[in-house]
């Protein structure tokens, strides 16, 4: 097994369970029926032109890779409550900061916690994450962009994400 340092993500407990629910049905039934699909389209014949086999298997690839994925988030998740309504910013907030003139808000922590929301996100790793993550509403924090200039934030709120 490989040394990589694996990074712990919050998860609110309903990202959570939703995740776990996912997972359960991607490698119980989901595994099930993929397999009936390229079982049925191995016996219609020649597997090099056979394009619902082709698919069949694609799609199970696709269902494989976002089963391993699921796993390694839950894994390494740290489950707690929304944060609380402090004005600190940390994962699992909802963050408003002053960046170039212009307020952008976004959700700090996982994609996963926001679900089908269309909320941006930013991982508490990333370069803005880190720089912001314990400030609180009338801080500023500087972080290195990839082009190498300094940014400075100013952060104007921090709410906890309601869903």
């Amino acid at each position: 097994m490989s040394e990589t340092a694996t990074q712990t993500s919050y998860l609110t407990q309903e990202a959570y369970d939703r995740l776990t629910a996912e997972l359960k049905q991607l490698s119980g039934p989901g595994r099930v029926e993929i397999a009936k699909r390229i079982e049925a389209a191995r016996e219609e014949g020649d597997l090099k032109e056979n394009g619902g086999y082709h698919a069949a298997k694609e799609e199970q690839g696709k269902m494989e890779a976002r089963i391993r994925q699921l796993t390694q988030i839950l894994d390494t998740a740290s489950v707690g409550d929304a944060p609380p309504d402090d004005g600190v910013v940390e994962p699992g907030m909802v963050v408003t900061v002053k960046m170039f003139g212009e307020e952008e808000t976004f959700l700090l922590g996982s994609r996963e916690i926001a679900g089908d929301s269309d909320l941006d996100v930013y991982s508490e790793q990333s370069p803005l994450g880190g720089a912001i993550n314990g400030k609180k509403a009338g801080d500023t924090a500087t972080y290195g962009a990839p082009n190498g200039k300094d940014i400075t934030v100013e952060i104007v709120s921090a709410k906890p994400y309601s869903g």
